[in-house]
């Protein structure tokens, strides 16, 4: 799966499945230095992903005068 075209939650699982292999601790070391590779951009695809709906947030919750106005998370529950 190309890394451009996952969503979030792909890119996530593929992070997920990639600490599984490299906590094993079987792969040689070729593929263990690959697959951290490919965990670092996933894991820094998913961080700007996450900061952009950050300041998506922050802009929709800003106040009058335009400065963010912090509110507690209510979640469902």
């Amino acid at each position: 799966m190309a890394e451009k075209k996952m969503t979030f939650e792909q890119a996530m699982a593929r992070l997920e499945e990639i600490v599984k292999l490299l906590e094993q601790g079987e792969a040689p070391l070729e593929d263990a230095l690959s697959l951290f590779e490919e965990g670092t951009k996933l894991m820094k695809k998913c961080s700007a992903q996450l900061d952009r709906a950050e300041q998506k947030v922050t802009r929709l919750l800003a106040g009058p005068d335009g400065t963010p106005v912090e509110e507690p998370f209510q979640g469902e529950g």
